[in-house]
């Protein structure tokens, strides 16, 4: 008689369920990661952008050239505001999912937990059964001596 979990297809559901929602705050901590990257090409576009005009202060300009440069690091700014609050979006959203994998994660572990413990009972009662046979089998032996 071979082990069979009453729960095994729930299980399979509950595993699946919790690998997804894991996948899924993966990839909103990768689009975070990626925010940040950018936060940081945006950051230095900023400074270099910053160190070129003060650098050009001494030297004749037109003012149109003067007027862009100014206008780049406006658009600039208004992108590291646009960015800084899509990673504060991105965080609540991953602090969200983080609750949601972690409720799929324990309900999949205590249906892990509940066949953990019905394969130990059954290993138990299999095992008294396999030494119950083979007494019976020696008491056989020693009446028939």
């Amino acid at each position: 008689m071979a082990f069979h979990f009453s729960l095994a297809t729930l299980l399979r559901v509950r595993g699946v369920l919790e690998e997804r929602e894991e996948r899924m705050l993966q990839k909103i901590q990768f689009e975070i990661s990626q925010t940040i990257e950018t936060l940081g090409r945006t950051d230095a576009e900023i400074a270099e952008s910053n160190d070129s005009r003060m650098a050009d202060v001494l030297k004749p300009l037109i003012g149109r050239h003067l007027h862009a440069s100014y206008g780049a690091v406006t658009n600039l700014k208004q992108n590291r505001t646009d960015i800084v609050g899509q990673i504060a979006k991105l965080e609540e959203l991953r602090d969200r999912q983080l609750i949601v994998y972690e409720g799929a994660r324990r309900n999949r572990e205590m249906l892990t937990d509940i066949r953990e413990d019905k394969l130990s009972e059954y290993a138990s009662d299999m095992a008294r059964l396999e030494q119950k046979a083979l007494d019976d089998t020696y008491i056989a032996k020693r009446r028939r001596a």
